[in-house]
């Protein structure tokens, strides 16, 4: 049940979009211009109808009380979740009572919405039951097969890595991209996509700028300590043998009882690439302090279903899975929708978060970077980059090159003005990427991507 009267901001609905162009598409529909019959009610359905091109105006309709994040159905075309007509939808609700009142939904909404909540309903009751009734002997020859590929695949490698060494690292230059691809590829066949990924990795490094065959080097080294990882694997402890089995590619479960909290959403945003949309959300339980990480795919050209409004709090129960320094979390049953909070993440120095990251990397050493919040930093030029200068220390941490490109700086830039902020982000070996950021007072989380 949602809490009467509460409506996101327009942030909030904004972080929803599944790109750019929705963003800004679903902005210009944010208005009561081109919407009829809207409504919304305390149960958490907001419902309209929008003028199109066609002489039906689409039926749109968006349940913010969804138990795996809200839900839109709508009858345009469009293969965006949510389309732009949500995003429109949702903005107009965002405004208030006046433009969205509260009221009886009309049978094309409530009939959807009957629907669904019946779907996830006999999800949940029958979930448990259909994990049970997979054959667990077939499941245990399955995966005796694919460590067989995978072993053989490893092997492969690491006689590959070692050619590379033994004729010199100037060579890769000499041989181009090709090889990497191929030898990726032969990853793939051997069911080892986290090696393949890394492979490919590699290939981008030869001829990337000065100092690449130390980067070269670097890489291949923790490529040989993965591979050595999952060759030697029943001499490791439990945990780092589950990081390695992560690092591979390997499938794995929730593990573990389920943890229960009012849980903050952080950040989110998508990557992609020619196959897939990755889409990562942080959390943070405002009574357990742990960080825990989300993730949702979505097929190439799509975004994933599963969209949570950053500055919101929703009470849920979430699932670790298994190994060392691992945040990842499966989202479970989900007690009420998100709703506005004024709760901030704790935060720590500049100096604290980079030996944070020195600590992951000990249960982790393929570890790209960790999630940290940093309390009272100042966005500060450093040449032609950027840094997070600690507004209390004499220290900083730079951005990451891909961070200083994005508007989200300038964002952070403005939201500053000069003094200290909160920012949420991720800190590794190539500086620190941020991702939310909170002013010194009172005002809402702001998106940086």
């Amino acid at each position: 049940m949602t809490q009467q009267g509460v409506r996101w901001t327009t942030d909030q609905v904004l972080a929803l979009a599944p790109d750019a162009v929705s963003r800004k598409a679903g902005s210009k529909l944010g208005t009561a211009g081109p919407w009829s019959e809207t409504g919304s009610s305390d149960e958490g359905t907001v419902w309209g109808l929008c003028k199109g091109s066609g002489s039906k105006p689409y039926q749109t309709v968006v349940d913010v009380a969804d138990a795996s994040g809200p839900a839109y159905r709508c009858s345009c075309p469009s293969r965006k979740f949510p389309c732009k007509h949500a995003l429109g939808l949702l903005l107009l609700w965002s405004g208030g009572e006046v433009a969205v009142p509260t009221g009886q939904a009309p049978d094309w909404a409530e009939q959807w919405i009957a629907a669904r909540r019946g779907r996830t309903q006999e999800k949940r009751e029958t979930g448990s039951q259909g994990a049970g009734s997979a054959d667990p002997e077939a499941a245990r020859r399955r995966a005796e097969r694919r460590a067989e590929r995978v072993t053989a695949g490893a092997t492969e490698l690491e006689q590959r890595l070692a050619d590379l060494l033994r004729s010199g690292l100037a060579t890769a230059e000499q041989a181009g991209y090709g090889l990497w691809e191929e030898t990726a590829a032969r990853m793939v066949d051997a069911q080892a996509p986290g090696l393949a990924a890394r492979v490919r990795e590699l290939g981008a490094i030869p001829s990337s700028g000065p100092g690449w065959p130390v980067r070269l080097l670097e890489e291949c080294a923790l490529l040989h300590l993965l591979d050595q990882g999952w060759l030697h694997r029943e001499h490791l402890p439990a945990a780092l043998a589950e990081t390695v089995r992560a690092r591979i590619g390997l499938p794995a479960s929730p593990a573990g009882p389920p943890l229960r909290d009012d849980w903050l959403v952080l950040a989110q945003y998508d990557t992609a690439d020619p196959k897939l949309t990755t889409r990562r959300i942080w959390l943070h339980g405002t009574a357990s302090g742990r960080t825990a990480l989300l993730l949702s795919y979505g097929a190439a050209g799509r975004a994933p279903e599963l969209a949570l409004p950053v500055g919101l709090t929703l009470d849920a129960e979430v699932t670790a899975y298994p190994g060392s320094g691992q945040q990842r979390v499966s989202l479970g049953e989900q007690f009420a929708p998100p709703t506005p909070t004024g709760i901030r993440p704790p935060g720590v120095t500049t100096t604290e978060a980079a030996a944070r990251y020195g600590d992951a990397l000990r249960g982790d050493p393929w570890l790209d970077s960790v999630p940290i919040t940093l309390d009272a930093v100042i966005p500060t030029p450093d040449g032609r980059t950027w840094q997070l200068a600690d507004a209390d220390e004499d220290t900083a941490l730079p951005l990451t090159p891909a961070a200083t490109s994005r508007p989200g700086l300038w964002r952070l830039i403005a939201l500053s003005g000069g003094t200290p902020v909160k920012v949420f982000g991720e800190h590794g070996h190539r500086g620190f990427t941020p991702l939310t950021a909170w002013p010194t007072g009172p005002g809402e989380a702001v998106r940086l991507c």
